[in-house]
């Protein structure tokens, strides 16, 4: 028979494991919570703070001169049409600029700008999201240089077949012009802001989809096989 002493220890021992086991899952618990403590967003960490600032001003300003890129192509309309779908429906107008007829004449070409159009304007409120959270800046958008350009481009072309093809060519350049600052930002964000990575990464897949989509197309519709799509953008790599 089992003595009251052995038994006793196996008793203690047994005590033991589960308080081992309570303890641990307890510990586990509190890492868990403090690792959450310290994976809420906030301000960058010594350089990155300064890389987040200068990158998240920069892709609102791009994304803001792509509103009336597309606005171009696909025409403005302050007021929605009821239906789900409607070809000819237009954007509403960018603020400062005045109601604009569609310029592009392919449905296709329409769409994607219109499409363009909405994902640009949530891209922008993130951002702006973005600062606002982690750095206290309220910042409004602005049109840049290289984007005042495109716009030109595309004001000056005739509306038609030569149009599409412009808006082909501007607008995969303008996606391009995104690509290197995003995948930057993709490495040299701070660690801790996974949101801006997940933010980042994005914009590289479908800028990088949308570039070749519109490739394709030039291609395809307007033996334009060739292009390669260019930034005119020449800032220094140190600056974003």
């Amino acid at each position: 028979m089992e003595t009251a002493a052995k038994k006793l220890n196996r008793t203690s021992v047994f005590d033991q494991s589960r308080a081992l086991i309570r303890n641990t899952a307890l510990g586990l618990s509190a890492l868990v919570a403090s690792a959450g403590v310290a994976y809420a967003d906030g301000p960058g960490r010594g350089n990155t703070a300064q890389f987040e600032r200068n990158y998240l001003v920069f892709i609102i300003n791009h994304h803001y001169s792509a509103l009336r890129i597309t606005e171009l192509a696909a025409g403005t309309d302050p007021v929605r049409d009821a239906q789900v779908v409607a070809p000819q429906e237009g954007t509403s107008p960018t603020p400062g600029f005045s109601a604009t007829p569609p310029k592009a004449t392919d449905d296709e070409i329409r769409s994607m700008a219109r499409m363009g159009n909405r994902e640009q304007r949530e891209e922008i409120g993130r951002a702006q999201r973005f600062l606002q959270e982690w750095y206290g800046v309220h910042y409004h958008p602005q049109l840049t240089a290289e984007g005042r350009r495109m716009i030109a481009t595309l004001e000056a072309a005739p509306a038609g077949a030569q149009f599409n093809q412009a808006f082909l060519r501007t607008f995969s350049s303008h996606h391009f012009s995104a690509l290197a600052p995003s995948v930057h930002c993709m490495v040299k964000s701070d660690l801790n802001h996974d949101g801006l990575r997940r933010y980042c990464e994005n914009i590289v897949i479908v800028q990088k989809n949308g570039i070749n989509d519109m490739r394709e197309m030039l291609c395809k519709q307007y033996a334009d096989c060739g292009f390669v799509p260019m930034s005119g953008d020449k800032r220094k790599d140190n600056e974003l």
